[in-house]
């Protein structure tokens, strides 16, 4: 999107709120200074987006132009928004990449999704690549696939991925160099083969399957034995007790199987982002009521980029001393009312909170009632549960109730996409998903990276800046010999954050913060000294390592975006020379 279009949207949005304010007679709301305030923050956030695009935007490859050497060649399994960024950085730094896409477009789960589904962190979090230009603090789907599909244009990697490929094997391959070159327990690395090896040899392999894959439909009793939703009720006697209304996956309320739902009750089984989401979707479009079966409380933090700011940035990433100060504030401002939906027995650093201003306002009108309980079955008129009281547990005794429904829609999430195309040997007991180095490199083999693919749970951790940098973290390593870490090294790393961390909800790594990831990041370099060049500058062309040194064929790139140019046949960083 450009600066024009970006700028037209928040003027065209702040008319068409003014004109609905005006038709409400709202003068108050029609002048009020703190409608102007934010509509001037919006303009200004567009212009603050374009400063960090000067600053840190990796050169666009000439359309056309090829280096006449890659630094190697990279394989990206998924064509969603990590697999797209992470691609375009590799792209920009002198490496031929190549992306396996199981389906037919760009998107990955931004694809499959609602259109009235938006981001759950402000978009100054979610820059998932330094080109990205976005309109507003949350956009929706469109403009998500819009981003995505652009950065994978202006990069050139269009003719570079292959749709409708899923990747079934990865296999290593012997390297055409020595028996130490060969081995990654000597700093070596690997070389791997996808599928049938079509598209040759790769130097590493960077996964980005996500955490979110096929729409999770499950079953419950009283659910069509032949998966239908549609009413077929001249079929069954009135004895019958199944449910013959649409059943719908929350993610398919955009759907034509969704039909018309003004004036229907609609249940929602789920209480995560999707099924907030769901209940936020279908009272947009008309729904009388909706009731929101949730059968684990979650939180539920507002959309305030300052407050989910200083939330993530809690250093470490589990339950704390002070966290009960967050969940009190929270509680006091963002429950204001409904405080017996505050969960009881999981903490604000336990789990993935929901992001949402709209849902506990809903409740609060009445336009949504919470139910918290188990689903046992569905029957003809609705979904029968177990509706338990604020601190029991999912299985405690409570007390049945049918709910009335038009519609059941399954928030019931999407099944987490497999990694078994990978040799298992790369997971061995003690270091599986999400235990890996850095969370997302395996402690085999760094060469295979799987950036977002090994996420559970967190606060503010994915789609920002740490795309881009664990994709040149792995660039770095495969220019520089010295900068590898061993096996050993990899598991030690995971080992003692498992020990700092013992104790904590969910895994060491099963739940962090932005800042931990970020103190990750830091101490990767700062560890090794060594490595710490590679955070001033790294090479924007053909770069080849010599020794200790590389040699770059015009310019160089800084790591973190800025460029500078070898002068009078050196460069800023030791080692470094022109090519002539």
């Amino acid at each position: 999107m450009s600066v024009t279009a970006a700028i037209s949207s928040d003027v065209r949005n702040f008319a068409d709120e003014s004109k609905a304010l005006g038709r409400e007679h709202d003068v108050f709301g029609l002048l009020s200074p703190v409608r102007f305030f934010w509509a001037v923050i919006s303009v200004g956030y567009i212009f603050i987006q374009r400063v960090i695009i000067a600053l840190f935007k990796p050169r666009v490859p000439k359309p056309g132009t090829k280096p006449k050497a890659y630094n190697g060649r990279i394989a990206v399994i998924g064509a969603g928004l990590t697999g797209v960024s992470s691609a375009a950085h590799a792209a920009a730094h002198g490496f031929d990449v190549v992306i396996f896409e199981a389906n037919d477009m760009v998107g990955g789960i931004w694809a499959n999704v609602n259109s009235t589904s938006g981001l759950q962190l402000n978009s100054i979090l979610y820059r998932f690549h330094p080109a990205v230009l976005w309109s507003r603090g949350f956009p929706l789907r469109d403009e998500i696939l819009a981003e995505i599909a652009r950065v994978w244009t202006e990069y050139g990697l269009e003719p570079r991925t292959r749709f409708n490929t899923p990747v079934t094997s990865v296999r290593r391959v012997k390297s055409a160099g020595d028996e130490e070159d060969k081995d990654p327990n000597k700093l070596g690395h690997a070389r791997w083969e996808i599928n049938d090896g079509a598209e040759g040899v790769f130097d590493a392999v960077i996964v980005t399957v996500g955490t979110c894959g096929e729409p999770m439909m499950i079953r419950f009793p009283g659910m069509p034995q032949d998966g239908s939703s549609t009413p077929q009720d001249e079929k069954h006697s009135e004895d019958d007790d199944v449910f013959r209304k649409p059943i719908l996956h929350s993610s398919q309320l955009d759907s034509p199987d969704a039909g018309d739902l003004a004036g229907k009750t609609v249940v929602v089984i789920g209480s995560g982002a999707s099924g907030v989401e769901a209940v936020e979707t279908a009272l947009r479009r008309g729904a009388r009521k909706c009731t929101m079966v949730a059968r684990d409380d979650k939180w539920i933090i507002p959309r305030n980029f300052l407050l989910d700011t200083l939330i993530a940035a809690q250093p470490f990433g589990r339950e704390m001393p002070l966290s009960g100060v967050w969940e009190w504030f929270i509680k006091k401002w963002h429950y204001q009312g409904v405080e017996g939906l505050v969960p009881a027995h999981r903490g604000l650093f336990e789990g993935t909170p929901v992001v949402n201003d709209a849902f506990l306002a809903h409740v609060r009108a009445g336009a949504c009632e919470y139910v918290r309980g188990d689903t046992r079955r569905l029957t003809a008129a609705g979904v029968l549960v177990n509706e338990r009281p604020r601190g029991s547990k999912p299985g405690d005794e409570g007390k049945e109730r049918v709910l009335k429904a038009d519609v059941v829609v399954l928030a019931t999430g999407f099944h987490k996409p497999t990694v078994d195309f990978l040799p298992r040997e790369l997971f061995p007991e003690g270091y599986k998903r999400p235990d890996l180095y850095l969370q997302n490199f395996c402690t085999e083999d760094w060469s295979v990276l799987m950036t977002n693919s090994s996420y559970m749970n967190g606060i503010g951790t994915v789609g920002h800046f740490h795309i881009g940098i664990y994709a040149r973290i792995l660039l770095t390593l495969l220019l520089d010999r010295s900068a590898r870490p061993a096996p050993k090294d990899m598991k030690l790393w995971v080992d003692a954050v498992r020990f700092v961390k013992r104790g904590a909800a969910g895994g060491a790594l099963g739940f962090f913060t932005y800042m931990e990831l970020t103190l990750w990041l830091v101490m990767f370099h700062v560890f090794r000294p060594d490595r710490l060049r590679w955070c001033v500058v790294s090479s924007n062309a053909v770069v080849e390592l010599r020794g200790k040194g590389a040699v770059a064929d015009g310019g160089v790139e800084c790591f973190t975006g800025f460029s500078s140019s070898c002068r009078g046949g050196g460069c800023i960083r030791r080692g470094c020379r022109r090519n002539e």
